[in-house]
This record gives C-alpha cells, sequence and structure tokens, in this order.
C-alpha cells in the first residue's frame, strides 16, 4: 500500500495527505484517483475513520463516475451519496465505512 503521505500530486511531487475524513482529489492526476481512494478508505478505517467525504467536483461529472464505480464494488463501504445541496451537493459524495 502506499503510504497517504507520499501520494503523488499533479506535478509529481509527493504531498502530504492528511487522513482525517476529507479526501480532495483536486490536486490528483486522472490516473493516480482508484490507488489513492482505494488507500485513503483503507487508512481511514485503519484510523477508526467511519465517515469519508470525497471531493471529486461538479465538472462534467466522469471523477464523479470513477469514484462511484471504486465506492460501489469497495467492500467496506456500507452506503454511500452525493452530499448535502447545502454544502458540496453533487461536488462531493459522503461515504459510510464499516467498523
Amino acid at each position: 500500500m502506499t503510504d497517504p503521505a507520499e501520494l503523488p500530486a499533479a506535478e509529481g511531487e509527493p504531498v502530504s495527505l492528511p487522513v482525517d475524513g476529507v479526501l480532495d482529489l483536486h490536486p490528483f492526476r486522472p490516473r493516480d484517483i482508484k490507488p489513492l481512494v482505494l488507500d485513503y478508505l483503507e487508512e481511514c478505517q485503519r484510523a477508526g475513520i467511519r465517515e469519508v467525504r470525497i471531493i471529486h467536483g461538479k465538472g462534467i461529472g466522469a471523477l464523479k463516475q470513477t469514484v462511484h464505480a471504486l465506492l460501489a464494488k469497495h467492500p467496506a463501504v456500507i452506503e454511500f451519496h452525493l452530499d448535502h445541496a447545502l454544502f458540496s451537493g453533487s461536488g462531493a459524495t459522503i461515504v459510510r465505512l464499516r467498523g
């Protein structure tokens, strides 16, 4: 597994990524999204975090579709849904993880 503290940024440089239940995908390259999301969910589980907010942005929805496809297959995911409209709405997804 990749150390979340050393995940590549858009420029290829490592970035510090706190495991606090909020994952903003904006700084990352599309090819890094799958391993990033999977590793982050694993780290959240390990840290006892059961609700995760993944910020994927609104855009044309391609990144949201990628994230939702990963979540739909992930064994630790109980459920997921778009964030409330008062917050990010369709720009973020809330994920509930198994304990």
